[in-house]
């Protein structure tokens, strides 16, 4: 959180500086009448939380914990405003899928068999929001005559709102059947139960920062390909529904309904689980998950965006910026 706080200060430092700044041009860099810009994402989305990762303690961290092979895609729409050729204030809504799953941990026989053997997996779609700034700092720089064939890499940073629902496949015994089943309402760590006063039920809409680089290949006047790396930095550990430690599986059956209280049973916990057979319990108050560190995801886009309205002829008449 601290270096969050941080980074966001330097952004912002950055911004002003930039702003004030621009009095010393002897022109400043505009986009013309071509102030707007559309554009859409498509790439792969990467969790990083309690479940799955790889040998050794689960981090939570860039890369070491990625499971590659259960990625999924994520597809987003953007629109950009751009008050200057060096700044862009961007609104974006994206629609992706993240999971984990314990079982496909490498078994190495070290601290990564505590997960292994927890046998834990989840699922959520995710739809986000978010407000965002980028900065163009190699514009300071250009010959500028034109977009066509500039290479622009840039910063980007913001605030947004996602909403998640977690979910767990459950195997009916009765049934021989098995469906994905939300976990929230299934208190898997005791939330708004009694016995542990503090642990509340969470939200499921939750505040993120955004928080990347990325670059943009003008193939015409206006249009673009790109590529972006996006972190999403939240304050939540239960987009997984793991994060604090077991509890004492009896509870269920004082909070939940009967149909509820059998699935929390299988899927608190899920050591040797065999579909419909029995399965073996954790020792109460046991490690569950980290609850030191919150979840995070992050994307990596190939991004196709348009200029409106921009007039190309003021574009290239316009003078290469200098200092007094």
């Amino acid at each position: 959180m601290r270096t969050i706080v941080h980074g966001v200060r330097t952004f912002v430092l950055i911004c002003l500086l930039f702003a004030f700044s621009s009095k010393a041009f002897s022109q400043s860099i505009t986009t013309g009448n071509g102030k707007v810009e559309i554009g859409l994402g498509l790439g792969p989305m990467f969790f990083l939380g309690d479940l799955g990762g790889n040998k050794g303690i689960g981090k939570g961290t860039w890369l070491k914990d990625v499971s590659f092979p259960l990625t999924k895609l994520s597809k987003g729409l953007y629109l950009n405003v751009y008050p200057a050729e060096w700044l862009a204030f961007r609104v974006a809504f994206n629609q992706s899928k993240v999971d984990g799953y314990d079982y496909v941990i490498k078994d190495k026989q070290g601290e990564e068999m505590n997960r292994k053997v927890r046998n834990l997996q989840f699922q959520s779609n995710i739809l986000e929001a978010y407000a965002a700034a980028e900065i163009y700092p190699t514009v300071f720089f250009e010959q500028y005559d034109g977009l066509q064939g500039k290479f622009r890499p840039y910063g980007v940073i913001g605030v947004g709102v996602f909403h998640f629902n977690p979910k767990g496949e459950y195997f009916d015994n009765a049934t021989r059947t098995s469906r994905w089943v939300d976990l929230r309402p299934l208190r898997l760590e005791g939330q708004g139960m009694a016995e542990y006063p503090d642990r509340k039920p969470y939200s499921l809409n939750q505040v993120e920062i955004p928080m990347g680089f990325g670059f943009k290949y003008w193939v015409k006047e206006n249009m673009f390909v790109g590529l972006e790396i996006l972190h999403r930095q939240t304050f939540t550990d239960y987009i997984d529904d793991v994060s604090k430690t077991y509890i004492d599986p009896s509870l269920f059956a004082n909070y939940l309904t009967p149909d509820q209280a059998v699935m929390a049973n299988q899927l608190f916990y899920r050591q040797g689980y065999v579909p419909y057979g029995p399965t073996n319990r954790r020792i109460l108050d046991d490690q569950r998950g980290d609850a030191t560190q919150n979840d995070a995801f992050f994307s990596s886009m190939l991004r196709f965006g348009w200029r409106l309205f921009q007039n190309t002829n003021e574009l290239r008449h316009m003078r290469c910026p200098a200092y007094y």
